[in-house]
């Protein structure tokens, strides 16, 4: 796949103090992409939130989790990673490492709230930890990053399968489910204290298992960055197109795999899934980004481009998923753990998803901003900008 007009070096940062991205100066396709794939990994986190297990969905619920599979599981979570490689990237080119660096530390910190506080499936804490990745890459042209992007990815795929394959020649063994362990009538307090001893070892441990993977994702954001095919997609009508097609030609063949291994609940289906879920992921996630891009270049995103509002308050939308699922589902409160299939999760899902969409516009509106995206600029630049 060749990439048109590739700068040598990245962009030199501007002069004058440090201040975030202004209004008028946002391109929409981001934030679009952002606020989809912020729905889509609603609709995927939803299961851990609700406490279903795949393999066990039957009927209206099994015909739910294939197609969960089929088009969002690994998808949105891709997308986003690599948007995150893109925002940091395009920060660090603008105002250099220290204000990335501080903007990655603001992220740590509530990233750890978040784990340790609402949910344990926080991400924002190990993207802040890894994305200092970046550093290192700084200077590297677009193909050279897609380069680094396909060894480390590569070799992380190939670990995931060897893992799969090698337990073929074992004894059957459970499927790891990865959900939390609640019981009935555990307070808030209990839940917390849990979190707070787990959290150092998953952060660690999630980061080391993940982390080739996760800084492949930013690579291919950053290189995204570089060339401008976010922000200038008009200009790269011939990349957007392989995209679309090619992406979505590998990867959604390889969500029905994943469909399918989801249906088996053994420990060699999981491992298998794990690489099968993350590779057609990133496939079928630039195939929606290139979908999307060549409806923005020729004007024609329509409704979608509302998602551009809950996109642009990502980190509070991302919170607020965790508190309200939390609140139904986990015994200090709503008490629905384990008791709902993933139809009706998946009816909750969009619900809350879709309603942010809007909430977010007015939000904008009112404020200019969300909550946690002012503290967030507060710290990072000094004062709080819209």
């Amino acid at each position: 796949m060749s990439l048109p007009s590739l700068p040598d070096q990245a962009p030199a940062p501007e002069t004058g103090p440090p201040r975030p991205v202004g209004v008028n100066e946002r391109a929409a396709l981001p934030d679009v992409l952002r606020g989809v794939a912020l729905l889509g990994i609603l609709i995927v986190n939803v299961q851990t939130f609700a406490g279903f297990r795949e393999w066990q969905q039957r009927g209206l619920d099994g015909i739910v989790q294939t197609l969960t599979d089929i088009f969002v599981n690994g998808r949105a979570i891709s997308l986003f990673a690599m948007l995150f490689g893109w925002g940091a990237a395009g920060l660090l080119a603008r105002h250099g490492a220290g204000t990335l660096l501080r903007r990655l530390a603001v992220l740590l910190v509530i990233g750890t709230a978040h784990f340790v506080f609402v949910w344990h499936g926080d991400i924002i804490s190990n993207y802040a930890l890894l994305a200092v990745a970046l550093l290192l890459i700084v200077r590297m042209t677009a193909r050279e990053l897609v380069a680094v992007a396909g060894a480390l990815g590569g070799w992380w795929l190939l670990l995931g399968l060897l893992a799969g394959f090698g337990t073929l020649a074992g004894p059957v063994r459970p499927r790891f489910d990865g959900l939390p362990d609640l019981a009935p009538g555990m307070t808030y307090a209990q839940v917390v204290a849990e979190r707070a001893a787990e959290f150092q070892s998953n952060l660690i441990g999630g980061s080391v298992y993940n982390g080739l993977w996760l800084v492949a994702l930013f690579c291919l954001g950053a290189a995204a960055s570089r060339v401008g095919l976010l922000t200038r997609p008009g200009d790269h009508l011939p990349l957007l197109r392989r995209l679309a097609v090619y992406g979505l030609m590998v990867g959604l063949p390889l969500g029905v795999l994943l469909a399918w291994l989801n249906t088996w609940g053994t420990q060699t289906a999981g491992l298998l899934a794990i690489p099968v879920r993350m590779g057609g992921g990133l496939t079928t996630a630039l195939g929606y980004a290139g979908v999307l891009g060549l409806l923005a270049a020729r004007g024609r995103l329509g409704p979608l481009r509302a998602f551009a509002a809950s996109g642009r308050l990502a980190m509070s939308n991302y919170i607020a998923q965790s508190l309200i699922m939390t609140t139904v589902f986990y015994p200090y409160a709503g008490a629905q753990y384990g008791r709902w299939g993933a139809a009706a999760a998946l009816l909750l899902a969009l619900a809350v998803g879709l309603a942010q969409v809007p909430l977010s516009a007015w939000v904008l509106r009112r404020f200019g901003t969300g909550p946690l995206e002012a503290l967030t600029r507060a710290l990072v630049y000094g004062r709080a900008r819209r």
